[in-house]
């Protein structure tokens, strides 16, 4: 699975979710940090690539045109890289379903204990 994070994201966190997710990047190793969200999700889409992303425009975008690229919402508001790695490595096997699923375009990650939408 290969993921591509949204400049809203740490870059750190394609070398400390590495062992889970080798092949992923962030925009900024693309030089996409300061691109549009358009450009972004077409690099996703035609580089098979799912967007993870706190962004809620690409939500948006999500439920407007589906899948693919999918979408990963880390909906956790102002929090560090830490905790954001730790929901990832938390519910990496949901993350793993959800890659597997043709039908689904867009997972919500939030804290531990939280439901997500």
């Amino acid at each position: 699975m290969k993921l591509i994070f949204d400049q809203n994201l740490a870059p750190r966190l394609v070398r400390d979710l590495c062992v889970h997710f080798p092949d992923s990047v962030h925009v900024r190793h693309l030089g996409l940090q300061a691109a549009e969200d358009v450009t972004i999700w077409s690099y996703a889409l035609e580089n098979g690539f799912t967007i993870v992303t706190k962004d809620d425009d690409f939500r948006q975008r999500s439920f407007l045109r589906g899948a693919p690229p999918k979408v990963v919402w880390v909906r956790l508001g102002n929090c560090t890289t830490a905790e954001v790695e730790v929901v990832l490595r938390t519910r990496l096997d949901d993350i793993v379903a959800f890659d597997h699923d043709p039908n689904a375009a867009l997972l919500v990650l939030t804290r531990p204990g939280i439901q997500s939408e």
